[in-house]
């Protein structure tokens, strides 16, 4: 079994290195909350005090944390990883972070004879808890093989996506339909609801139609029961939708239904409902139309 790291004990890396201790390997945590990371922590974990000492103890490190300042501080700020590696040591950076700064900590840590690949996931929480998320993964092809083993005891679909930054830059591509898709459900679900169509019924018939989604099937009963309970919060899609329209602005590919959505996702976070998740959003249109989507007492027929 291997010595591994792991920082960033929130929704999802929490359950992430609580998957790489079940598969048996030693991990030393590090968040900014302390009582997080004891919490986590048992027979086989080691509560750190800084990423420094989380890599003093390990032969590859992974971290989630929410932003590209916060993953470059943890990295190469004070007491960072940067500060307790050893040349050789492998870090994983699971975060969703902007590919340009990624490619530059590969860099910066590659002169020093540190690893690193990025690593973005999604599965959302449940996938993260169950150990079925899907890695995009990009740097050296040989150090994430390496690693695959690590991988495969959080993740159960793995996808090498080339050079360094590239599985940030399809992360966020998927991510963009994503975002689109569920601006794209709250408007027509507002809309139909207003009309005087049972949700419920409309549902039904998205879910046997062309315009079926897994995501709407996913979040649909959650607005039906005003359940905004978070997965994925509305605050990290608004800033993974930012992150889109930069690596847009850079290799000039116009983006305009990703700019629309992301100002509504900010009006979202304006109006207070940033830390729900991204389902909660819906309740911006809901105030402009006048209308709430919730479903009936009488179940929707079919013929």
């Amino acid at each position: 079994m291997a010595r591994l790291g792991f920082l960033g004990l929130g929704i999802m890396g929490g359950p992430m290195a609580q998957r790489l201790m079940d598969a048996g390997h030693e991990v030393a945590l590090w968040s900014h909350s302390t009582g997080k990371a004891k919490i986590i922590a048992g027979p086989k974990a080691t509560v750190c005090a800084s990423p420094a000492e989380v890599a003093r103890q390990s032969e590859c490190v992974f971290l989630c944390v929410g932003d590209t300042a916060m993953s470059r501080e943890v990295i190469l700020g004070k007491n960072g990883l940067r500060d307790g590696a050893s040349a050789g040591m492998v870090i994983v950076d699971c975060s969703t972070i902007a590919p340009s700064a990624s490619k530059q900590l590969s860099a910066e840590l590659k002169s020093v004879g540190i690893e690193f690949l990025d690593a973005p996931c999604t599965g959302s929480k449940a996938g993260a808890e169950g150990g079925t998320l899907t890695f995009m993964v990009g740097g050296d092809k040989e150090v994430f093989e390496r690693c695959r083993p690590y991988f495969e005891a959080m993740g159960k679909m793995l996808y090498y996506c080339g050079t360094s930054g590239m599985g940030l830059h399809v992360k966020l591509s998927q991510n963009m339909v994503l975002g689109n898709l569920l601006q794209a459900f709250n408007e027509s679900l507002v809309l139909s609801t207003k009309a005087g169509v049972d949700p419920e019924l409309m549902l039904d018939i998205l879910n046997n139609s062309a315009a079926r989604s897994g995501l709407i099937s996913a979040k649909a009963p959650m607005v039906f029961k005003r359940d905004f309970t978070t997965n994925f919060s509305v605050k990290w899609l608004e800033k993974d939708i930012q992150l889109m329209l930069d690596s847009a602005a850079e290799l000039n590919v116009p983006a305009p239904l990703t700019a629309l959505s992301g100002q509504l996702y900010r009006a979202a976070i304006a109006k207070g409902f940033g830390e729900d998740d991204i389902c909660g959003s819906i309740r911006v249109l809901e105030d402009l139309a006048g209308c709430e989507v919730a479903t009936s007492s009488t179940p929707p027929t079919k013929s």
